[in-house]
């Protein structure tokens, strides 16, 4: 009995020693910050109001869609929906070239390859599935089926044709190699569902993860572990993005915040909320400037923000109900939303 007392006494004097060290770290960093992101951008010209139209409706969803992936020839996306199919459209033409039919209808998370050649999806089978969009029969069923992951499939990006990274209700995220079907490292330091993985358009090597615990993290799969942890928000992280530059993240939250972070800075740089907006935020994306990120919202809206005066630049409404997913196409010429509505529409 003593022993266990002790050992909880230790335990204590250990939390209480961590948050010492936190709030040292905290005011050391405090005593870098000389001026904020706003102070600086004050002189800089502000954005006119933003007159985005809806180009395009994609239709053909019989049920809520969860999730959306732009391909990197900026003309063809996947979507994915709970009616069990993942399609993959012509965003220029409206056209769809494959009506995928998936084992599980449960689906909540899709990705292009960055050659074109794949897709992946996943959700509450906790299975990531990968179809072969060049195979000779076409993808009617999975080219590989990844399983490994305790909890729901809630997010997945490929890093190339070989390679993937998914992350997981089971708080952790995996990388696996495709061809074998393996699992080849686990990336574990959530308290949380993660939610979100974005993967650094400027370096292969670097991911970051958003959960539930309210933290973003950014991992380096080469030293295999976490090497960034970023606080500041209240409530669930459901969706990063990485800075087109690669040196900052956007995230955002169930407490209708979305915030900027900055890797270099180790810190949060701005803000975006306001008090009128209670609704919680599904998926970020940033213009291929960064000048501009876009939000959607359960509230069945998308809002535009500029990163750098944390001032609201636009409202899409276009929706009939949440807005689930959202990104923009490589070029930066058009931004996708799709939403519990069934739809999909192109915006520009």
């Amino acid at each position: 009995m003593q022993n266990q007392d002790d050992i909880s006494d230790r335990i204590a004097a250990a939390r209480r020693e961590a948050d010492i060290l936190k709030e040292r770290i905290k005011q050391r960093k405090e005593a870098l910050a000389d001026t904020t992101l706003r102070k600086m951008a004050k002189d800089i010209e502000p954005i006119p109001r933003l007159t985005m139209k809806i180009r395009r409706s994609l239709r053909g969803h019989l049920a809520k869609i969860y999730a959306m992936h732009w391909s990197t020839d900026n003309q063809h996306l996947v979507s994915a929906s709970q009616d069990g199919k993942l399609i993959v459209w012509n965003a220029y033409t409206t056209n769809k070239l494959h009506a995928i039919p998936l084992r599980s209808a449960w689906v909540m998370t899709t990705a292009y390859s960055p050659s074109g050649n794949f897709v992946a999806c996943g959700g509450l089978d906790n299975v990531c599935s990968i179809y072969n969009l060049t195979s000779r029969d076409g993808p009617v069923r999975p080219a590989r089926e990844l399983s490994a992951h305790v909890g729901y499939l809630s997010c997945c990006r490929f890093l190339d044709d070989r390679r993937i990274i998914t992350s997981s209700g089971d708080m952790t995220c995996l990388l696996w190699d495709i061809d074998a079907g393996v699992k080849t490292h686990e990336f574990s330091d959530h308290m949380g569902d993660v939610m979100s993985v974005s993967v650094s358009p400027t370096d292969p090597n670097i991911f970051v993860s958003g959960a539930c615990d309210s933290t973003a993290k950014v991992w380096d799969i080469r030293l295999k572990t976490c090497v960034q942890t970023f606080v500041g928000h209240e409530s669930d992280i459901n969706s990063v993005q990485f800075f087109p530059g690669g040196m900052a993240v956007g995230t955002g939250s169930d407490d209708a915040s979305c915030r900027l972070f900055d890797l270099r800075a180790d810190r949060e740089l701005n803000s975006y909320a306001n008090e009128n907006i209670f609704h919680g935020i599904t998926s970020v994306a940033f213009s291929s400037s960064g000048r501009l990120l876009f939000a959607g919202y359960d509230d069945y809206t998308s809002h535009v923000w500029d990163t750098l005066k944390g001032d609201r630049v636009g409202i899409l409404s276009g929706h009939e109900n949440r807005v689930s997913c959202l990104g923009v196409s490589k070029d930066g010429m058009a931004l996708c939303t799709g939403s519990w509505d069934s739809y999909l529409k192109i915006w520009a």
